[in-house]
């Protein structure tokens, strides 16, 4: 099982999701009309690690982090 984490201004409780990669997060959450909008924007982070493929596998125990794009100074 792998936790789902959602940073900065993405009200979502965290999700415990039984798959074995990002593209199997993908598809989930872009079920989720909220979500949808942050997908195409957001980096994402597998154990603290920024990923840029889908197809990072995923193991037992893994933390995926969504990380919106924040203004800041």
């Amino acid at each position: 099982m792998v936790r789902v984490e959602f940073l900065g201004p993405i009200q979502k409780d965290a999700l415990e999701l039984e798959i074995t990669n990002l593209n199997e997060l993908a598809v989930i959450l872009q079920e989720d009309k909220e979500l949808s909008e942050w997908l195409e924007n957001s980096a994402v982070a597998v154990n603290d690690t920024l990923v840029s493929s889908l197809e990072a596998a995923l193991k037992d125990g893994d933390k995926i982090s969504l990380l919106p794009p924040v203004c800041g100074g």
